[in-house]
């Protein structure tokens, strides 16, 4: 493997230029047909246009009599009934109605449809009590919803609930997506143990790896493999290999700052090009980032919160980018602190609540102790409030960027 040099890939790089190199060696993954049911949350690989018109028939907008609108008489025969999944043989001519329920198609010869609350039934007859009824009134016409070959959804939409909708409507079935990135992710360290185990001296329970697939999850990959592995060279350099040869990514965690025992960092020297090994940035500096032909691999630092916060500005973005989605970002606004905050010798993401303001206005409070081992910092917080570096205490009111997580909450806390 060719390595980057030290001196490059050693640099503190600021966290926009480690992401301009991520997304250099990007590349967009292959389409797939999938079954329509099986296409939630994925990402459409090709335009979509619609086949036929929608709806294909003129169709009622509510229950009542299809009639003709410019017949002056109140009183009209009752020729027939036209319910929604078929089409009757009936003729609407003047003097005459037809009853009709909602999603129906109109009968020949009707013009409009007479809402059910405004008639009287009268025997084998209905008495339209509505001095005027204009024609197309409470009609759905042909194509009005979509018409033949308009363009229905663009590639790079997320099929969520509406579109999901709209493709059956249009009776597209398979449908062509992205194929999901497939991603291994491994947890390193003898003082790990499964979440079922009891630790022994020393040890803790692994939560990187069951947070990691869960924000994975979230961002439309598709976990292939994950696992544990202990601080030994020879397994570890098996375990990477196998896993780069089956993955489009893989993610480690832990191993890459500069103890013995932090061997995931000697081994990307080995098997990988290193593009870089630090990000100014706080939690989350020391953050490898290296190439294995196509396989990207992201080795995240051991601290729970430190492996989350570099996969939201980091991984994240990436995956869609991989995805081709529109969107790849989280939403990114500007907030008012509520509170007076000390920066650090680096770029800090605070974990944050942004809410509205009774005034109208985004204002931000941290979550408590910002350490980057305390993953209670997370829970509840909708926001990273991007903290610039420096000595002097940022004021009560001071503005921000915030990179939003989830939705904000109406009301302060």
């Amino acid at each position: 493997m060719v390595v980057d040099s030290a001196s490059a890939s050693d640099r503190l790089l600021h966290p926009d230029e480690a992401r301009e190199k991520i997304f250099e060696r990007l590349r967009q993954l292959p389409a797939q047909e999938v079954a329509l049911r099986d296409a939630p949350w994925r990402v459409l690989a090709r335009d979509v246009v619609a086949a036929e018109d929608h709806p294909p028939f003129p169709a009622a907008t509510m229950d009542g009599y299809a009639v003709i609108a410019d017949d002056p008489s109140p009183w009209r025969e009752i020729v027939g009934r036209q319910t929604a999944g078929y089409v009757d043989e009936i003729d609407v001519t003047l003097g005459t109605a037809a009853w009709i329920t909602t999603g129906s198609p109109v009968p020949r010869g009707a013009t409009a449809v007479v809402p059910v609350e405004v008639t009287e039934l009268a025997d084998e007859h209905v008495i339209i009590h509505q001095d005027h009824v204009e024609a197309g009134a409470n009609i759905r016409p042909v194509g009005i919803d979509l018409a033949k070959g308009a363009s229905i959804l663009r590639a790079g939409d997320v099929l969520g609930p509406p579109e999901m909708g709209l493709l059956a409507a249009m009776g597209v079935d398979p449908v062509s997506v992205v194929r999901r990135p497939r991603v291994s992710v491994l947890s390193t360290g003898n003082e790990l143990v499964e979440p079922g185990e009891t630790p022994g001296p020393g040890q803790i329970r692994d939560s990187n790896r069951f947070s990691l697939i869960a924000a994975l999850q979230e961002a439309g990959a598709e976990v292939i493999w994950d696992g544990r592995g202990a601080d030994d060279l020879d397994a570890l350099r098996m375990s990477l290999i196998t896993r780069v040869a089956e993955s489009d990514v893989v993610i480690t965690s832990g191993g890459v700052s500069m103890g013995d025992l932090d061997l995931i960092k000697p081994l990307l020297s080995e098997l990988a090009d290193v593009h870089f090994r630090r990000v100014f940035m706080k939690p989350g500096k020391p953050f490898n980032f290296a190439t294995s032909g196509d396989a990207l691999i992201f080795s995240l630092p051991g601290n729970p919160v430190s492996a989350l916060v570099s996969f939201e500005v980091f991984l994240r973005p990436a995956l869609r980018s991989m995805l081709g989605a529109k969107e790849i970002d989280r939403p990114q606004v500007q907030v008012r602190i509520a509170h007076a905050v000390q920066p650090s010798d680096r770029i800090e993401f605070q974990r944050a609540v942004v809410a509205v303001t009774p005034d109208g206005s985004l204002e931000a409070r941290t979550t408590g102790s910002q350490a980057s081992s305390r993953l209670a910092s997370l829970i509840g917080a909708n926001a990273l409030v991007v903290i610039p570096p420096g000595t002097d205490r940022l004021a009560a009111g001071s503005r921000v960027d915030a990179l939003l997580v989830a939705p904000i909450a109406s009301g302060t806390r």
